[in-house]
């Protein structure tokens, strides 16, 4: 027969249809790769999905019931040749083989993990690794289905409405800017239908950038993409980026960085250079003996604002770069001989 589906959701052969459904939230919950990190979480996770989309379609369910996987796929493997034969069509697709996807369509717009965490008391370990398992919980809380505050009936459930996945927009941001915070408008033009009628709207967000923010720090925009029947709006999610800069780079300890090129001569015999700031203002560094090529001299607190305390800065990291003449006269490379040991 190949897999039971009936086990792996934890149900009996004559499960209703809500306890199929119920019997897949558990699983599903159970097993989900963001919750459980187990090696096998994830082959199990897809396997919940495949025997819920077989189980909750009754055509499904009937050849599964009758023939079991194989006949799912076209191909019996009872005795007695194919004559008789009344499952799938050869090549028919009885699982779409993304379990995110039927989770998704399931769940919606609910948060199943949020809502089980606030509601259970048993903290971010609820699902997997060191913490209780399902059976854990106490018999009064009753069905998966009620500790979600929902009711035990199928025709009770929240509807599932599918959600368009989220829209990615990368946000360049100068250093000038991180280093002081300032807000961008960002102006969208997004899709509405209403009434059967699909027209352009515009629409302005405004983005406050903190101090110090680094780059990847995502901001979203909850379901301000297009809104279409039947669906739930994507979110609009901007991902700070740094841009280019002519005088300084960061690190990820939001240091700058800047290379200062030093002629043959300071590099030898030492000076006080003028290093700019991120302000537009220049820091004195005294060079006072030979300064090695890849040299890195340390300005305390001219860096950009620490993102969790923006108060406090970090420190620009000024590397030296000596440059050598392409070219001496005769005379100079005498000179040179004569000083150099």
């Amino acid at each position: 027969m190949g897999k039971d589906y009936y086990k792996i959701l934890g149900v009996s052969r004559t499960a209703t249809d809500d306890e199929i459904k119920k019997g897949y939230r558990k699983m599903a919950l159970k097993y989900h790769p963001d919750k459980n990190k187990d090696p096998d979480a994830e082959d199990k996770f897809k396997e919940v999905a495949e025997a819920f989309e077989v189980l909750k379609d009754k055509d499904k369910r009937a050849v599964y019931d009758k023939y079991g996987e194989d006949g799912l796929k076209g191909q019996p493997s009872f005795g007695g040749g194919a004559g008789g034969f009344q499952g799938m069509p050869a090549n028919f697709t009885f699982f779409n083989g993304d379990p995110f996807k039927t989770f998704n369509d399931f769940f919606g717009d609910e948060d199943p993990f949020k809502d089980f965490l606030k509601n259970s008391g048993f903290g971010s370990h609820a699902f997997g690794g060191a913490g209780p398992s399902m059976s854990a919980f106490p018999s009064n809380f009753g069905s998966l289905g009620g500790m979600f505050g929902q009711s035990h009936s199928a025709e009770n459930l929240p509807s599932r409405v599918a959600k368009d996945p989220p829209i990615y927009r990368n946000l360049p941001i100068s250093l000038e800017d991180l280093l002081n915070g300032t807000t961008k408008k960002m102006k969208i033009t997004r899709n509405v239908t209403e009434g059967g009628m699909t027209f352009e709207e515009e629409k302005v967000l405004t983005v406050d950038i903190k101090k110090g923010w680094k780059a990847g720090t995502k901001i979203t925009f909850p379901k301000e993409g297009d809104q279409k029947p039947g669906t739930t709006p994507a979110d609009i999610i901007f991902v700070i980026k740094d841009k280019p800069h002519d005088l300084f780079t960061r690190d990820s300890d939001n240091n700058l960085l800047h290379t200062c090129k030093l002629s043959l001569k300071v590099a030898l015999i030492g000076s006080t250079v003028k290093i700019p700031t991120l302000e537009g203002r220049t820091e004195n560094v005294q060079l006072n003996s030979v300064t090695q090529p890849g040299t890195t001299k340390r300005i305390n607190g001219k860096g950009l604002p620490l993102p969790k305390t923006p108060n406090h800065r970090a420190d620009l990291l000024v590397k030296f770069e000596v440059q050598i003449p392409e070219n001496l006269s005769q005379r100079e490379r005498e000179a040179l001989g004569r000083m150099l040991p």
